[in-house]
């Protein structure tokens, strides 16, 4: 893998499904009407970079699987190429084994997202955004909104959400990480769903009205 701090990088030679992959597209493509598989873009891309996940270690989505989408699905490759490159969640450069998605948007600002972001450098090594640290475990990237305010503020980790986090916690999990353990995603702190700290503070129990 030839994750870098932004300067090149070797772009695979080819790229093609694998039976997994191929199972998976197929799956998708039979949501939608015939004429219309375009439609699946966004799912096969992903597919793509999970499958790189798996066979290098960096999930990314290379120029060659762009286009073994769009032969799969009949698009023109720069049909593909513009939604690779709009969406965070696809990553157009090998990055490191995990991915650690800091959001610093108000609400996890508010909270902490600062604090957040200073122990992920401390811990990594990283001085700034998208870059992968020297040992190739980390890459760190600013993302906007998670959709998880309540629990702010938010590391994500590849597909993993962890809520409540502060520097010590980021300290814990990221030494997990490394020792190959991944922790359970959702509050740190123990805190169920979106409830209260503490716990619930309404509808405890539950009230029948009498029949009649």
């Amino acid at each position: 893998m030839a994750a870098t701090n932004g300067s090149a990088f070797e772009q695979p030679a080819s790229f093609a499904f694998d039976e997994e992959s191929e199972a998976e597209i197929a799956k998708i493509v039979l949501r939608y009407p015939p004429g219309k598989q375009a439609s699946a873009v966004i799912p096969a891309l992903y597919i793509a970079q999970k499958q790189m996940k798996r066979q290098t270690g960096s999930a990314w989505v290379p120029v060659k699987a762009m286009d073994a989408v769009g032969a799969r699905l009949g698009m023109a490759p720069i049909r593909v190429y513009e939604v690779a490159t709009f969406y965070f969640m696809f990553n157009t450069k090998p990055i490191g084994t995990y991915h650690l998605q800091v959001c610093t948007t108000t609400p996890c600002w508010l909270r902490g997202s600062d604090e957040v972001t200073e122990a992920c450098r401390k811990e990594t090594g990283i001085k700034g955004w998208g870059e992968t640290s020297a040992d190739g475990m980390f890459t760190m990237t600013e993302v906007e909104c998670l959709g998880a305010c309540v629990n702010a503020p938010i590391l994500q980790v590849d597909d993993d959400f962890y809520e409540d986090m502060d520097a010590e916690k980021v300290t814990q999990l990221l030494a997990a990480l490394r020792r190959g353990e991944r922790p359970s995603p959702g509050s740190m702190t123990g805190r169920q769903t979106s409830a209260p700290e503490g716990g619930p503070t309404t509808l405890t129990t539950l009230h029948f009205a009498p029949e009649g």
